[in-house]
């Protein structure tokens, strides 16, 4: 059976409104995540994520509570259309702890995804590895932009 959904959590050591920046900016995106980003921050906005030599990714923003919560669905490969049928959703849930963030990363939808169950099982793994690289990225473009080296 295919799992539907990942989750990963990371505790960054900035506050939630720096963590905030960085994963709705688009400057700040295509510091840690893809190589370009347009994002229009509202739901229903369109979401294009593309990285130099991989193609680009459609999405759609859903949900939209600065600065604790943001949401958006795409496609589940770069070149697929976003499509109800065709796309998982990815939430970002930001809690404070001390002075730093925990944030979680969600990702759901996979079971539901269109193709075969190995097709569906790839995408999981993808997105699983993929999520854990881009969320120690994230930690590193925090700290960089802190002044800071990432200690994880």
């Amino acid at each position: 059976m295919v799992p539907d959904r990942i989750e990963r959590q990371i505790l960054i050591d900035a506050p939630v409104d720096v963590v905030w920046a960085v994963l709705t900016e688009p400057e700040h995106v295509s510091g840690w995540f893809s190589d370009s980003v347009e994002l229009d921050l509202r739901p229903g906005g369109k979401a294009v994520l593309v990285w130099d030599g991989h193609g680009t990714v459609n999405g759609r923003v859903e949900r939209v509570e600065p600065p604790r919560f943001f949401s958006f669905r795409w496609g589940p490969a770069p070149g697929l259309d976003l499509t109800d049928d065709n796309a998982t959703l990815v939430e970002f849930i930001l809690s404070p702890e001390g002075e730093a963030t925990r944030l979680t990363v969600v990702e759901s939808g996979f079971a539901g995804l269109r193709g075969s169950d190995d097709e569906k099982q790839r995408h999981v793994d993808g997105h699983r590895r993929g999520w854990e690289l881009e969320l120690g990225e994230l930690d590193r473009y925090v700290a960089q932009q802190a002044g800071a080296p990432a200690d994880r």
